[in-house]
This record gives structure tokens, sequence and C-alpha cells, in this order.
């Protein structure tokens, strides 16, 4: 990938930390993990998709739980952040479609007691 290519995947990547320190229903550990899934999407080419660890997210976004990490990348799927597909599977890795690669903002479902 050429420089101008990183440099314009990092511009998006830095759009979308924005809006989502702008979505309510994100909390610091939904942030963090995404940073870690980027990281990885980086070191994957930015190939979509891409095949990630649960251990490898957990120690690059600092996660020690892992009900958090599973609440926090079900979550990302949900409000429309990432497309996340689990293996099952100990070796293979579960494939994430980074929604970054979209110019559209992630969905804002609603959430009850949510006015928003």
């Amino acid at each position: 990938m050429t420089e101008a290519g990183i440099q314009n995947k990092t511009a998006d990547y830095s759009k979308w930390v924005k809006r989502m320190g702008a979505d309510g229903r994100t909390l610091a550990t939904h942030i963090s993990l995404l940073t870690a899934l980027f990281v990885c999407w980086q070191q994957s080419g930015f190939e979509n998709p891409f095949a990630v660890t649960r251990k490898k997210l957990m120690a690059f976004s600092r996660i020690a739980s892992i009900a958090t990490y599973h609440k926090c990348i079900r979550d990302l799927d949900e409000f429309g952040y990432i497309r996340y597909q689990p293996s099952y599977h100990p070796l293979k890795g579960s494939l994430v479609w980074w929604s970054l690669c979209s110019e559209q903002p992630p969905n804002q479902k609603k959430v009850p007691g949510n006015p928003a």
C-alpha cells in the first residue's frame, strides 16, 4: 500500500474515534478495542476481512476480563463499527470486516432508556 493510502486509512480511523467519542453508547473499553482492531487490520495489510484472536485483542486493548471483551466486541458489531464473525475454533481467528471502509456512520440503534 502506498504512503498516501496508509495516511488515508489513519485519517479515516481518526474520524471514527471522534465519532465514537460523541456516541453515548461507547465506553473507553470500546475505543480501546477499536484501536486494537485497527492495529490488527494494519498488520494484515488493510485486508478486509481480517482474522483476529481474542488473546491478541485483549493484550493490545488491555482488557483483562473475557466477559468485558465479549461484550465490547458484540457492541461494536451491533453499533455498526465493525462486522464480527466468531470462529469458535481455538486455532482459527475470528473474522472482522472493517466498517471504516465505508463513508457511512455506524447505525444509531435506539437503546432502551436512551432518548437519543
